[in-house]
Order: structure tokens, then C-alpha cells, then sequence
């Protein structure tokens, strides 16, 4: 490979992601109904075809946004796990308050990665690899020996996204998300032994 055509693709490469991270930092300021192509093409200083010739639209953009998303939520969850003892319900506790954290801290991205549509696959083959290792973080939280732990990982998991979303909503007060949580962990720990 020439040096023209390594610095080309380093060139597309840098573009490509700062594409993404003014959608993000635009969705995060604005909300994801203020992304276009039109205003991140001014963002970033490109033409709108320069924009499509990496993503297709909109959501060919928030689906970057996304798997850019499962790979930090992975390393987050990953780094609570690890920062506490393997004991199931303390591990299990500091994944899911760092999966909250996560949630409150970039609603955009979250939307990005769960409530928004998307092509992403959740629990199929075609599951992408920094998701399933989201989803893997919260199955290490179980015994091994538990034939249910992927459940569950589902189950903890799903609920949750519901407390972020009805959170994130005002629909449930965040003053009692401590509460939730110990209530969730003890729960799920103790039905999962």
C-alpha cells in the first residue's frame, strides 16, 4: 500500500469519526430530532455528499453513533465488575449502577443504542460483538454453575432499561434510584442462587 493511499484511508478514517462525534455531540445538545445531514455537514465543514459517501443518512449515522456506544458501555461495565469482588450480588450491583450512570450521564447516546430504531440485533446471530459483550458483563455477574444466568442477565438487563427510561422520562422519581437498584439486585441475586 502507498503512502498516498495509507494517508487517504487515515484521512476517511478521521472523517468518518468526526462525523459521528458532532451527530453525538449535536444529539447530546439538541437532541436527536436536530441531527440532519444538512446540519452536520455544516458541523464538520463537508459538503452533504462528502457526509453520504460514509453513511448512508441519518440512521446509517445513529447506528455508528450506537456501536460506538456498546463499546463504551462494555469497557464501563466491564471496569465496575472488575473494580469490585467477583461475590455475585456486589458485582451484579456495581454493573448495574454503572449501567444507570451510563444512561443518566448520555441520554442521546443511550437513545442511540436502545430506544431509537435501529438495524442492530439484539440476541441474534447477527448480534454485534461490543454488544454482546454488554449484555456477557451482565452474565459474569452470575455463578457459573447457574443454568439461568443468561436469563437472568435478560431480566436485570431489561428492567434496567426500565428504570433509565421511565427515569429519564420523569415518569418515576430519581430520588429512589438507590432504592430500585439495591431492590433489583437483591431480587434478582436472590432468586438466581
Amino acid at each position: 500500500m502507498s503512502a498516498i493511499t495509507e494517508r487517504r484511508e487515515r484521512e476517511r478514517a478521521q472523517r468518518h469519526q468526526l462525523i459521528i462525534t458532532a451527530a453525538r455531540e449535536l444529539a447530546e445538545a439538541e437532541g436527536w430530532e436536530a441531527v440532519t445531514t444538512r446540519r452536520l455537514a455544516e458541523r464538520v465543514e463537508y459538503s452533504q455528499p462528502v457526509l453520504y459517501s460514509h453513511f448512508g443518512g441519518k440512521d446509517a449515522i445513529m447506528r455508528a453513533v450506537a456501536l460506538e456506544g456498546f463499546v463504551e458501555l462494555a469497557a464501563r461495565l466491564r471496569r465496575a465488575r472488575l473494580a469490585t469482588t467477583p461475590e455475585p450480588p456486589r458485582a451484579l450491583h456495581a454493573v448495574c449502577h454503572a449501567y444507570l450512570g451510563f444512561a443518566t450521564e448520555q441520554p442521546a447516546l443511550y437513545q442511540a443504542m436502545f430506544v431509537l430504531p435501529t438495524d442492530v440485533k439484539f440476541a441474534h446471530a447477527e448480534t454485534p460483538p461490543s454488544l454482546r459483550a454488554c449484555f456477557d458483563e451482565f452474565v459474569s455477574c452470575f455463578r457459573s454453575d447457574n443454568q439461568r444466568r443468561e436469563i437472568s442477565a435478560e431480566v436485570t438487563w431489561s428492567a434496567l432499561h426500565g428504570m433509565a427510561a421511565l427515569s429519564e422520562s420523569g415518569r418515576i422519581p430519581p430520588s429512589f434510584q438507590a432504592e430500585r437498584l439495591d431492590f433489583l439486585v437483591t431480587q434478582i441475586a436472590g432468586a438466581a442462587s
